[in-house]
Protein backbone atom coordinates (compact mmCIF):
# COMPACT_ATOMS: atom_id res chain seq x y z
CA UNK A 1 0.00 0.00 0.00
CA UNK A 2 1.28 3.44 -0.90
CA UNK A 3 1.73 6.06 1.81
CA UNK A 4 -0.93 8.81 1.79
CA UNK A 5 -0.28 11.56 -0.71
CA UNK A 6 -1.63 15.09 -0.97
CA UNK A 7 -2.15 16.89 -4.29
CA UNK A 8 -0.69 20.40 -4.59
CA UNK A 9 -3.45 22.88 -5.44
CA UNK A 10 -1.02 24.90 -7.58
CA UNK A 11 0.77 22.36 -9.77
CA UNK A 12 -1.41 19.26 -9.35
CA UNK A 13 1.45 16.93 -8.38
CA UNK A 14 1.34 14.51 -5.47
CA UNK A 15 3.47 15.00 -2.35
CA UNK A 16 3.73 13.22 0.97
CA UNK A 17 1.74 14.55 3.90
CA UNK A 18 4.92 15.82 5.56
CA UNK A 19 6.47 17.50 2.51
CA UNK A 20 3.38 19.27 1.12
CA UNK A 21 3.78 22.07 3.68
CA UNK A 22 7.34 22.62 2.42
CA UNK A 23 6.39 22.32 -1.25
CA UNK A 24 3.39 24.70 -1.40
CA UNK A 25 5.21 27.97 -0.46
CA UNK A 26 8.02 27.14 -2.93
CA UNK A 27 5.52 26.20 -5.64
CA UNK A 28 3.59 29.45 -5.12
CA UNK A 29 6.82 31.46 -5.35
CA UNK A 30 7.71 29.68 -8.61
CA UNK A 31 4.15 30.25 -9.87
CA UNK A 32 4.52 34.01 -9.28
CA UNK A 33 7.88 34.12 -11.08
CA UNK A 34 6.50 32.27 -14.11
CA UNK A 35 3.25 34.26 -14.14
CA UNK A 36 5.16 37.56 -14.15
CA UNK A 37 7.07 36.47 -17.28
CA UNK A 38 3.90 35.69 -19.26
CA UNK A 39 2.34 38.12 -21.74
CA UNK A 40 -0.38 40.22 -20.07
CA UNK A 41 -3.25 38.37 -21.77
CA UNK A 42 -2.10 35.01 -20.35
CA UNK A 43 -1.48 36.14 -16.76
CA UNK A 44 -3.76 34.59 -14.17
CA UNK A 45 -4.92 35.52 -10.71
CA UNK A 46 -3.18 33.76 -7.83
CA UNK A 47 -4.59 30.28 -7.13
CA UNK A 48 -6.47 30.06 -3.86
CA UNK A 49 -6.01 27.12 -1.52
CA UNK A 50 -9.26 25.12 -1.38
CA UNK A 51 -11.11 25.23 1.92
CA UNK A 52 -11.83 21.75 3.27
CA UNK A 53 -13.16 21.51 6.80
CA UNK A 54 -12.07 18.77 9.21
CA UNK A 55 -14.47 15.82 9.35
CA UNK A 56 -13.80 14.85 12.94
CA UNK A 57 -13.48 16.70 16.21
CA UNK A 58 -9.85 15.54 16.39
CA UNK A 59 -9.07 17.77 13.38
CA UNK A 60 -8.43 15.06 10.77
CA UNK A 61 -9.16 15.90 7.15
CA UNK A 62 -10.87 13.73 4.55
CA UNK A 63 -7.85 13.19 2.29
CA UNK A 64 -9.99 12.26 -0.72
CA UNK A 65 -12.03 15.50 -0.48
CA UNK A 66 -8.88 17.54 0.02
CA UNK A 67 -7.20 15.96 -3.01
CA UNK A 68 -10.31 16.38 -5.17
CA UNK A 69 -10.51 20.10 -4.33
CA UNK A 70 -6.77 20.54 -4.96
CA UNK A 71 -6.99 18.72 -8.31
CA UNK A 72 -9.88 20.94 -9.45
CA UNK A 73 -7.91 24.04 -8.39
CA UNK A 74 -4.85 22.89 -10.35
CA UNK A 75 -6.98 22.15 -13.45
CA UNK A 76 -8.42 25.68 -13.34
CA UNK A 77 -4.89 26.97 -13.99
CA UNK A 78 -4.91 25.46 -17.49
CA UNK A 79 -5.63 27.61 -20.55
CA UNK A 80 -7.22 26.25 -23.77
CA UNK A 81 -5.46 26.56 -27.13
CA UNK A 82 -7.42 28.81 -29.53
CA UNK A 83 -6.67 26.44 -32.42
CA UNK A 84 -7.18 22.88 -31.12
CA UNK A 85 -8.85 23.40 -27.73
CA UNK A 86 -6.35 21.34 -25.70
CA UNK A 87 -5.47 22.83 -22.32
CA UNK A 88 -1.99 23.79 -21.15
CA UNK A 89 -0.24 25.79 -18.49
CA UNK A 90 0.16 29.32 -19.93
CA UNK A 91 3.94 29.09 -20.40
CA UNK A 92 3.52 25.75 -22.25
CA UNK A 93 0.66 27.16 -24.37
CA UNK A 94 3.07 29.60 -25.99
CA UNK A 95 5.36 26.71 -27.02
CA UNK A 96 2.42 24.58 -28.18
CA UNK A 97 0.92 27.32 -30.36
CA UNK A 98 4.15 27.58 -32.35
CA UNK A 99 3.55 24.10 -33.76
CA UNK A 100 -0.26 23.75 -33.55
CA UNK A 101 -1.93 23.50 -36.94
CA UNK A 102 -5.66 24.00 -37.63
CA UNK A 103 -7.43 20.86 -38.81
Amino acid sequence: RRPPAVICYICGREYGTKSISIHEPQCLKKWHQENDLLPKHLRRSEPKKPEVSPIQAKGFYDLDSLNEAAWISAQKQLVPCDICGRTFLPDRLIVHQQSCKPK
